[in-house]
């Protein structure tokens, strides 16, 4: 093969389908590499993951993006602790849908730039020689992989080079942009996180970004049965090699046969608040609301009809995440009674676990005064779920642990 034949075809001389199928294997690479490596292992350490496989992580992001560990980790770790405020370096709420979505890449650099960031957040990150002196220098890694694709893939090796440079920017943009803007919540935490489809695979499970952000220090994004994260599913083939080990998945907690309403009670409650709170809007308030619906479909007005159509977000949305329109709309549906009970025992319940911090005894008796004011209101599926969260406890293992 002559040199201009090199140029033309590269070393490998790939049909059309081929490149493509090669291209998505590599930017695909680089999807793990942002959620295994840079994401669950870095930013949350809800994963271990084996050095070898930590030094590969490494390399790849340096040839496919010019990132570096500390910086992606730092303004990461920001975005968490500052989500949804004017300090958060990418929130859609703040600076716009558009902006985040398609120059997410812009917001990053800015945040990035910052050493007050970066010496903050950026703790427990690679602080070794190949850091200061090879992984630093972040344009000689995007050059070398322009080299490696032009030689492999010819000059369309340029074409797969360009997106795999344009990869990451896209793939952040929409997380950041569109899972806080569009999809459904599982969870209600106080930001505006949404899960994009159920079937996390293109981005590598990132599109259960609801599910991360309620639970952060989760291995697994996937929460209910009907969702699939394929980042999920690496680890368990990489720790099948003895690669990688979920350091965390989320609360572990019990249900006891008879309810009991204790210090462990109070723990387990504590530890699975979000999903408490997803069952008192599935249990409580969405029954509620449709009796309200049914009444009104004889007796109400257009007007009426139509608030009660998204009454259970309203009821169920942390009051920061609500405009004027939604606080007015919401003042007007809590002047029924029933609306209003289950919604101001929601609010008493949201605000117990605030005094997690606090002694624990303290909770346990504000939880019992909850409880009995609960079963008081005369409403059945309070009573329902009083009685479920009397069941929950601390695993005995986990007892053992924090005793020992």
């Amino acid at each position: 093969m002559n040199i201009l034949d090199l140029l033309a075809h590269g070393v490998l001389d790939l049909s059309i389908p081929a490149l493509i199928g090669v291209t998505l294997l590599l930017t695909h690479i680089t999807v793990l590499a942002v959620t295994l490596y840079l994401h669950r292992f870095s930013a949350h350490r809800a994963l271990w993951l084996h050095p070898a496989l930590q030094h590969f992580f490494r390399l790849w992001l340096w040839l496919g993006t010019g990132m570096t560990t500390k910086e992606w980790t730092a303004v990461h770790r920001k975005h968490h602790a500052e989500c949804e405020t004017a300090e958060d370096p990418h929130s859609p709420v703040v600076m716009g849908l558009s902006t985040i979505l398609w120059d997410q890449a812009s917001a990053y650099r800015v945040a990035a730039a910052k050493p007050e960031l970066l010496a903050r957040y950026g703790a427990g990150t690679p602080d070794d020689w190949i850091e200061h002196h090879i992984y630093k220098y972040s344009v000689i890694g995007i050059a070398l992989m322009a080299l490696i694709d032009l030689i492999l893939f010819g000059v369309i090796g340029l074409s797969v080079w360009a997106i795999q440079m344009m990869w990451v920017p896209l793939v952040g943009g929409v997380i950041n942009g569109i899972g806080h803007f569009w999809g459904y919540r599982n969870f209600e935490p106080p930001d505006a996180s949404r899960n994009i489809v159920p079937i996390g695979i293109l981005i590598g499970g990132e599109e259960l970004h609801n599910n991360h952000h309620t639970y952060p220090n989760s291995a697994k994004y996937s929460a209910r049965s009907w969702e699939f994260d394929i980042g999920w599913m690496y680890i368990r083939l990489f720790r099948m090699l003895g690669l990688a080990r979920p350091l965390s998945t989320g609360p572990v907690i019990e249900r006891r046969s008879t309810a009991q309403l204790d210090k462990d009670t109070a723990m387990a409650l504590v530890n699975d608040r979000f999903n408490v709170m997803a069952t008192y809007a599935r249990t409580v308030v969405a029954p509620i609301v449709r009796q309200q619906r049914s009444n009104a479909r004889s007796n109400a007005n257009a007007a009426s009809k139509q608030l009660l159509r998204s009454a259970h977000r309203l009821l169920c949305r942390d009051a920061s995440l609500l405009d004027e329109n939604g606080r007015a709309r919401l003042a007007t549906l809590v002047e029924v009674p029933e609306l209003k009970t289950v919604y101001d025992l929601r609010l008493r319940l949201q605000d117990i676990w605030s005094k997690r911090t606090g002694n624990l005894e303290d909770v346990v008796n504000a939880l019992r005064q909850w409880c009995q004011d609960a079963e008081a209101s005369g409403i059945e599926t309070l009573r329902a779920f009083v009685d479920d969260m009397q069941r929950y406890t601390v695993p005995k293992l986990a007892r053992a642990g924090a005793s020992a």
